[in-house]
């Protein structure tokens, strides 16, 4: 190939790229006075909008990240958080349990492109516009719940928590420990259809903020496992390999959400106090920009380490992900807190429409790895000692 020829080749991919961006963009923006509007009631009704989902569903969103020669819309990683972002700033809610689909397909694309289990799944999210549900924010390295063992697989029961996007749900994507006789204490990992018997979704999600994201608890009595369907066994207690794969792809995802609420913040109160007369008011409003561009920084920073899934998994990776996700969940929280502050006595009032993205935009916190777990995983790996079980 000559150099005219490659130029032009960079070229054409360029452009797909653009063209690709703004599909993403365009179907969202299509969408968007809907997604408002649906999401709104949801959020006065404590309900998850089903209808929000149905949308997504129609725009090809849940299969986006899924490549493209498995049947998906084979989107870039950057182009998805980007989308999140944008979703976030019509719905908070919906944009945080579509960001709890998207990392299951983040680490299963990693693993397809790295020769690891993950064809499969992707292929039936493209092929029926599947939606994942996960249960890891409240398993971590021990897991809850119990298997026993039972002809051809496992009979799992327990309660699962913060199951976003539980009630428009198809696949759970959860785990359990069990007390194999030759290997003593493990975690299986496995996926259950969300219908399945034994299988149950508690209304039971009424929290201060993201109140619209379906995080249910997930009632498992006697669901039957497969033992075909186990794709992980791993050492109970102990940090794994898996967290090296799923935090990286995990964290740029969800914290992209978090940044649109910031975003959305951000721009009510500019709006509102472009006339001010307040002499304090342009302090605060330099106190949120200094928040919003660090939240910027900070989240483009852990996207760039996922270098569109050309990274290392490795426990490297993983902290210096968790850091990142802890100085973006305190810039957002500071860009919202600053921005209703700066809009007076109005911004506290709930018709104005930023006091909910502050109350949205705390919920950052509680995601893996909280802000002093990751501190203690952090501090430990700098003295030379592995990840201790306690920072999960």
């Amino acid at each position: 190939m000559n150099i005219q020829q490659a130029v032009a080749a960079n070229t054409h991919w360029e452009d797909q790229h653009m063209n690709l961006q703004s599909s993403l963009e365009d179907r969202l923006a299509a969408i968007g006075d809907e997604l408002s509007h649906n999401g709104k009631f949801a959020d006065e009704n404590d309900q998850f909008s089903i209808t929000n989902y149905s949308l997504l569903k129609e725009a090809k969103l849940f299969s986006a990240l899924v490549p493209k020669e498995l049947g998906g819309g084979g989107h870039r990683y950057s182009d998805v958080c980007a989308m999140l972002a944008q979703l976030a700033t019509y719905h908070p809610s919906t944009a945080l349990s579509c960001s709890m689909h998207q990392h299951i397909i983040a680490a299963n694309r990693y693993n397809y492109l790295n020769g690891k289990p993950g064809q499969a799944l992707l292929e039936k999210v493209a092929a029926n516009e599947l939606v994942l549900v996960s249960t890891g924010a409240g398993d971590w390295l021990a897991s809850t719940g119990e298997l026993t063992k039972t002809e051809g697989g496992f009979l799992f029961s327990g309660l699962k928590h913060f199951a976003s996007g539980s009630p428009a749900g198809d696949v759970i994507v959860t785990s359990g420990p069990y007390e194999d006789p030759e290997h003593g204490w493990q975690v299986l990992h496995f996926p259950v259809a969300a219908k399945a018997e034994g299988v149950t979704i508690l209304d039971n999600w009424q929290p201060m903020g993201m109140r619209g994201t379906g995080s249910n608890s997930l009632k498992l009595e006697n669901v039957f496992v497969p033992e075909e369907s186990v794709v992980v066994r791993r050492p109970r207690g102990d940090y794994h390999a898996i967290w090296s794969t799923v935090l990286p792809v995990a964290l740029p995802l969800i914290m992209s959400a978090y940044r649109g609420i910031a975003k959305a913040a951000a721009d009510k109160a500019r709006e509102r106090c472009r006339n001010s007369v307040d002499p304090v008011t342009p302090y605060l409003l330099g106190e949120m920009e200094n928040a919003m561009t660090t939240a910027d920084l900070a989240v483009d920073d852990m996207i760039r380490l996922v270098n569109e899934f050309d990274f290392s998994a490795d426990l490297d990776a993983a902290n210096e992900m968790v850091k990142r996700k802890t100085i973006a969940a305190a810039a957002c929280k500071e860009t919202a807190a600053k921005a209703v502050e700066a809009c007076g006595g109005p911004g506290y009032l709930r018709p104005f429409g930023i006091e909910c993205l502050l109350r949205d935009v705390m919920a950052s916190h509680f995601h893996p790895l909280q802000e002093k777990r990751q501190h203690l995983f952090t501090g430990s790996l700098a003295m030379g000692k592995e990840p201790p079980s306690q920072a999960f």
